[in-house]
């Protein structure tokens, strides 16, 4: 729940109750005979009766803020709120060039970035629309969008390595599965395309015609970088470097409304997979939260109660 606000916000007036409130209770504690008739024994009985000291102020302290949320609620506090959504198109684009044998993450990059893809389908929702597009030296559609996502999974399993890397033709490829589904007929439904790879561009179409068709299509591509700094491969007798490659990737997912990542181990990228699942797995919608507000302002009142009892002195 983010960016609170009132749909009456006129009534948050009735908060100057709570300065004047404060101030009459500090008024009433002050105001105390300055003179006393002392009586035999008193000092006997002060001495036995707890020192309550700022203790004895809670209960009042408690009502206050309770009196002020009470006022908030009255006021019909509205709040961002994620709700799940019943449809949506993901593309899940994954970098299958031979930079991804790479073992800087265990056991290597390719592999740990299958795991976490097959575990990303298998926890969106029943309803979404899932496709699979592979790219290395070209890009293809390996399983058109579909909502029978064990074939997404089973064709991610089965996918090998091939030379270059074309991010470009890949987000071109993307989007066209995604017409591809609503030219069919289907009806339209948000879709989100998440590409990851650990390289910069290097055959096919730039970068920026992916943008272009992304961006005229309206589909924001999320990105993953993958890999770190210390990545090679074995290319005949030669050690060769592939450290990841995230600027064009972030510039990408900037540039088409998406997010970017980055992700060192095969841990990170779960958790990244699962950030992602959670934003195009709901929508952000505004939302009266009153209810929330008065519960709290309950749990204040039955608090203050509850401190009026425990703090109040006794003798035994």
């Amino acid at each position: 729940m983010s960016g609170l606000g009132f749909a009456s916000p006129s009534r948050l007036w009735l908060l100057v109750l709570v300065p004047l409130l404060l101030a009459i209770y500090i008024f009433l504690q002050r105001r105390r005979p300055r003179y006393a008739v002392r009586l035999p024994g008193l000092d006997l009985l002060a001495a036995v009766v707890p020192r309550l000291g700022w203790r004895r102020h809670l209960p009042a302290a408690l009502m206050l803020v309770a009196l002020g949320t009470t006022t908030a609620a009255f006021a019909e506090p509205t709040a961002n709120v994620q709700v799940p959504r019943e449809r949506a198109t993901v593309i899940v684009t994954l970098d299958v060039s031979y930079s991804m044998a790479a073992t800087d993450v265990s056991p290597d990059r390719i592999s740990a970035a299958k795991a976490a893809a097959v575990k990303f389908v298998n926890a969106l929702p029943a309803r979404f629309n899932v496709g699979l597009v592979a790219f290395s030296g070209s890009a293809a559609l390996t399983v058109p969008a579909t909502q029978e996502h064990a074939a997404v999974t089973a064709g991610i399993s089965s996918l090998g390595l091939g030379n270059g890397t074309a991010i470009g033709e890949a987000v071109v490829t993307s989007v066209q599965a995604v017409q591809a589904l609503t030219d069919a007929g289907n009806a339209a439904a948000p879709a989100h395309i998440v590409l990851l790879s650990d390289g910069g561009n290097t055959v096919g179409r730039p970068i920026a015609a992916g943008i272009q068709q992304a961006r005229a299509a309206g589909i924001p591509v999320s990105t993953i970088a993958y890999g770190t700094a210390d990545g090679t491969v074995q290319v005949g007798r030669e050690l060769v470097s592939v450290p990841v490659d995230g600027p064009a990737l972030a510039d990408l997912a900037q540039e088409t409304g998406g997010h970017s990542y980055k992700a060192a181990s095969g841990n990170e990228l779960q958790a990244v997979y699962a950030d992602i699942g959670s934003s195009v797995g709901s929508d952000t919608v505004r939302r009266e939260v009153s209810a929330k507000v008065a519960g709290i302002a309950l749990a204040l009142v039955v608090a203050a109660g509850a401190s009026a009892v425990v703090v109040s002195p006794r003798l035994t």
